[in-house]
């Protein structure tokens, strides 16, 4: 077929042919006339300019230079999903929200940098009872979090190391009870292209124990195909209504994914709303390459949204 738009399919130097996952892609969107080329997000030599649009796919290196890459959105031309909606999404203070309106989210304590806290004063407001989780609101594939007891003495000590640690680099902190679901039922995924539902996934547990540095990019996840409940297709859809309101004046977000976990009543409640960069899965839902590249060709015989 001849080529008759060209977009850049954004990555991070580490992988920069893309994740075996997005890959297919490529071949995908050739099919529909459309040139794909995977590009560094942050590779100074690539005229972004030149490109019809920018999907952000696998620019999984980015937590780190949080502002750097929201920037680096802002300036990159058409980038879908949207830089405002990135803005949004890479800060994970956006669960107030979602809470304030009523979404069911984790239970979330948040520290913050400005408060100066001493060791002793997050003793304080660590929980009394149960495992908890310590992360920085800015964060990507489960990196700088860790997973602690509120009862055991050795571990309580790492999590107010780990909680100082974050704070005095400046980084906002987050506490949350661990939810006991995700050591048997695990996280589910609800995958949406252009705004409607494609597929779900279940993952397993990732935090065994206390922070420890990660090797690579993400801490590696096993994952299946999974069918959604109406409950959880349910909540899900209420999470991308506040995120739509959010940053309003936007076309449908081209990707999203909304993942849950059971509460100890079983209902199903938010632990995040990828918006930027999540991995989609398309091996595990069926037909979901072919929706994801018609939707990109949409959108690029479509006039932008101003």
């Amino acid at each position: 077929m001849t080529t008759t738009s060209r977009i850049a399919v954004a990555t991070c130097s580490v992988l920069p042919h893309l994740d075996p996952d997005d890959a297919p892609l490529v071949g995908a969107l050739a099919a529909r006339g459309i040139e794909a080329v995977p590009a560094v997000w942050d590779d100074e030599t690539v005229d972004w300019t030149s490109f019809d649009a920018v999907v952000v796919r696998s620019a999984w290196d980015y937590a780190p230079r949080r502002d750097e890459f929201v920037e680096w959105a802002e300036r990159a031309g058409r980038v879908l999903n949207p830089a405002a909606v990135i803005s949004w999404n890479t800060d994970k203070r956006y669960l107030r929200e979602l809470e304030e309106q009523g979404v069911p989210v984790i239970p979330t304590l948040w520290l913050d940098p400005s408060q100066n806290l001493s060791s002793r004063a997050i003793h304080t407001r660590l929980p009394a009872q149960g495992d908890f989780v310590i992360k920085p609101v800015v964060s990507a594939g489960a990196k700088d979090t860790g997973r602690y007891q509120s009862g055991e003495a050795h571990s309580r000590g790492l999590a107010i190391q780990h909680a100082k640690n974050l704070l005095v680099s400046g980084r906002q902190v987050m506490v949350q009870p661990y939810v006991r679901s995700v050591d048997t039922a695990g996280e589910t995924g609800l995958v949406f292209i252009d705004g409607e539902f494609s597929h779900a996934v279940r993952k397993n547990a990732l935090l065994t124990g206390p922070h420890r540095p990660t090797q690579g990019l993400y801490k590696q996840e096993e994952m299946s195909r999974f069918e959604a409940s109406p409950e959880q297709l349910e909540v899900a859809q209420q999470a991308l209504a506040v995120a739509a309101k959010a940053v309003p004046g936007q076309e449908p977000n081209l990707y999203a994914r909304v993942d849950l976990v059971g509460g100890d009543d079983g209902a199903p409640m938010v632990i995040e709303v990828e918006l930027t960069e999540p991995s989609l899965f398309f091996s595990l839902g069926k037909g979901s390459l072919d929706r994801f590249a018609d939707a990109v060709a949409q959108r690029l015989v479509a006039a932008p949204t101003a």
